[in-house]
């Protein structure tokens, strides 16, 4: 009876080209803290066969305001990468079912700033054009993948690498392109928490330092981490994704 009491509702949305897959070292050790986890694929990705044209920010956030509604209360919803603009647009629309959003070296945008402008602006960044291709009958872009392992997963293993390089699949473009809608009376009102990773080169630490500036409120927390730190530093950032969960109760009581 206790253990039940003491349980939060996680659900972990995956960043670019990325399916539900890499989050399982960390489902795993958020179960084993007896939390209920769900780590979908976001359409068009990991094992979903939704074709990439068809797919925008708002079909997405639409998938995952759908399974936080499902939930039996408000949801701990952690995003990586890519997945910060999905957790934004979430909390937008139903702010009072979401407790924590939990952004890991994710995009955090201010109102009306596509991934895309602020992608732009990140020039130390290792995903640049030059290792990507785009498909623009299907509207999606792959990245080589002999340029992975440098961008995504440099404190890694090789074998979760090839794991990873056989797992990737094409990225949707449309969303990348598409302007964040928030606002302080809704989005604004979710408590934050923001977990960088100081040795990303897919995402700079000074990017991720430049978009907590610009939306400030987060609370911060300091990963010495590549940009997965799902597989390189699974212990820590299950700890600090717990600590989220154990933070939350403890506001609830009070």
């Amino acid at each position: 009876m206790v253990q039940n009491q003491s349980m939060a509702t996680y659900i972990l949305v995956h960043g670019a080209w990325h399916g539900g897959w890499c989050w399982h070292p960390i489902v795993a050790r958020l179960r084993q803290a007896s939390h209920d986890v769900i780590a979908p694929d976001l359409l068009s990705l990991g094992r979903d066969c939704t074709p990439t044209r068809t797919i925008t920010l708002a079909r997405w956030a639409e998938q995952i305001a759908a399974l936080v509604q499902a939930a039996p209360e408000p949801v701990v919803l952690v995003g990586h990468s890519r997945g910060g603009i999905v957790l934004s647009e979430v909390a937008e629309r139903i702010p009072e079912r979401i407790h924590t959003l939990i952004y890991v070296s994710a995009f955090l945008l201010d109102n009306g700033r596509s991934l895309q402008d602020a992608a732009a602006e990140d020039t130390d960044s290792l995903v640049v054009p030059a290792v990507m291709t785009v498909n623009e009958e299907q509207l999606s872009v792959s990245l080589h993948e002999e340029a992975v392992r440098d961008i995504f997963y440099g404190q890694c293993s090789d074998e979760q690498v090839l794991l990873a390089q056989s797992l990737l699949r094409p990225e949707p473009l449309l969303p990348l392109a598409t302007p964040v809608s928030i606002s302080a009376a809704r989005f604004g009102r979710v408590p934050r928490v923001y977990i960088e990773c100081t040795l990303d080169r897919a995402m700079t630490h000074a990017a991720q330092r430049r978009m907590q500036t610009a939306v400030p409120g987060s609370e911060r927390i300091s990963l010495q981490s590549d940009h997965s730190p799902f597989f390189s530093r699974a212990d820590e950032l299950a700890a600090a994704l717990l600590r989220t969960a154990r933070n939350s109760r403890c506001k609830r009581s009070t």
